[in-house]
């Protein structure tokens, strides 16, 4: 995890400052003298080498501090406080939309190989992992808030102020980023449990006489889902990639449209502080999910191997 991190880090910072534009005259305007913004550029450290910058902003993220924002000075801790629970309920929803379709459909799509139910499963896993989020979420927009009138077309409301509002603001989005989850999850399911039917102890429930349902749902599901788990905690990259675009299409203030907005103010720490809280949550939840194996069975030992 650190050594991932390190690398994230270095990849983030590098690529921040080839982004051309000078931080400095965004801040105090084009009709800045020469002179003011020379002055500004060394207060900001922006006049120092590359790896003397990195090494000061790198220092101050193990501490915790992540800097100040160049717009308007608040500490990127801050910032991101007010964010991150925005992103975070729209990646539990996200997620519990995935998980709603793609269990359903990936149990039908295995237990009724061959069949019609089967086919229609698997067309819309291709569809779901092919469609870019960006075009889903305008089409959703197009349908079901300005054809229909169902839903709000963008736009945020904490939970805590009006909770039914709230909910209505995020299908949409939560519908955009959960689809292109529980295609891969479907396939994946469908793929696991199709493996796991065709095992002996499998065969030798349904030989005493157990019911499809019993087979499926106390024995066969629980070890097909070992693979499931970890495409989620891998797709939960796609899910903070999938909210910077969703975010901006929304109009939803969360980890997304900061990131956006930043890169547009070039608001360096900002963007830095953001992008590395993405990469430390991908890589805590990818841990999380291997310690999960063991819960789901026994067998797999976390601490002297298998045995």
């Amino acid at each position: 995890m650190v050594v991932i991190l390190f690398i994230v880090s270095v990849i983030i910072f590098s690529l921040v400052n080839v982004l051309p534009g000078d931080p400095a005259l965004l801040k105090l305007g084009q009709e800045a003298s020469p002179e003011a913004v020379e002055k500004l550029r060394i207060e900001m450290g922006l006049n120092d080498p590359l790896y003397v910058q990195y090494f000061n902003w790198i220092s101050n993220v193990i501490q915790g501090d992540l800097g100040r924002s160049y717009i308007d000075n608040t500490a990127v801790t801050e910032i991101l406080k007010q964010k991150i629970p925005v992103t975070l309920q729209l990646t539990v929803i996200s997620f519990f939309v995935a998980i709603l379709i793609a269990l359903p459909a990936g149990i039908i799509s295995a237990s009724r190989k061959g069949t019609l139910w089967d086919y229609s499963s698997t067309l819309f896993a291709l569809s779901g992992v092919s469609i870019p989020p960006f075009f889903l979420g305008i089409l959703l927009i197009f349908i079901f808030s300005i054809g229909l009138g169902w839903f709000p077309p963008s736009g945020y409301t904490p939970f805590w102020q009006d909770p039914m509002r709230s909910l209505m603001l995020m299908i949409l989005p939560a519908i955009t980023v959960g689809i292109r989850l529980s295609a891969e999850l479907t396939r994946m399911l469908r793929s696991s449990l199709l493996e796991v039917l065709q095992s002996e102890y499998i065969r030798t429930g349904y030989a005493k006489g157990l019911r499809e349902k019993g087979v499926i749902f106390k024995h066969a599901l629980r070890n097909a889902m070992i693979p499931v788990i970890t495409v989620s905690g891998l797709q939960v990259g796609s899910f903070l990639g999938g909210a910077v675009i969703t975010e901006t299409i929304f109009a939803v203030p969360g980890l997304g449209q900061l990131v956006v907005n930043s890169i547009l103010t070039r608001d360096f720490p900002v963007v830095q502080g953001a992008v590395m809280f993405m990469a430390f949550a991908v890589v805590f939840i990818n841990f999380t999910v291997d310690m999960l194996y063991s819960v789901l069975d026994p067998r797999i030992k976390l601490s002297g191997g298998a045995k």
